[in-house]
């Protein structure tokens, strides 16, 4: 016998109306994530809204001083942390500059700056951090376009884009 009516897809059809951070509200913790190094940084970085034990602060006091708000510096400073960063760089696309183990570029980085710091942290196998990469509209393709370009992990949290450039396969992950 045939059940007749709606069935669920079709109850479910208008969802694609509602904006994109309700619709992928069940990803909130860490469901649907496949990736065992992005699930960790889901649950033990993005969810903790304290400062690990270790005793670092040096990162989360340097973004505090440039204007991010605490709950993105402590994520940050945690992000360090979880990963074993022992150095960081901010704002800085000189080519000449020492390694670090992660890089920031804050709002005050133009977006054709982007592009430059995405290819020093490439050429140093470090992880890209851009704050508010949907800031505006020439800031959100400059980030398109170097994930499209990018060999690896990204994650896109809406504060951030973290790109890893590490051992890790060719994935995006929007939270």
């Amino acid at each position: 016998m045939k059940i007749t009516g709606r069935n669920i897809k079709r109850r479910l059809y208008g969802l694609r109306q509602l904006p994109s951070n309700i619709k992928r509200a069940r990803y909130f913790r860490g469901h649907g994530v496949h990736s065992p190094f992005v699930y960790d940084v889901v649950r033990q970085v993005f969810m903790c809204s304290h400062l690990f034990a270790d005793g670092r602060t040096d990162l989360y006091y340097d973004l505090l001083g440039r204007g991010v708000s605490p709950r993105r510096a402590v994520q940050l400073q945690n992000l360090m942390t979880h990963c074993g960063y022992e150095s960081f760089d901010m704002d800085n696309d000189d080519v000449s500059a020492p390694r670090c183990d992660m890089m920031v570029a804050t709002v005050a980085v133009a977006p054709e700056r982007l592009k430059s710091m995405a290819a020093r942290a490439a050429a140093m196998q470090s992880t890209l951090c851009i704050m508010s990469p949907a800031a505006d509209r020439s800031r959100d393709e400059a980030c398109r376009e170097i994930v499209a370009a990018h060999g690896c992990t990204s994650i896109d949290n809406r504060g951030y884009l973290l790109i890893f450039n590490n051992y890790l396969p060719k994935q995006k992950f929007r939270l």
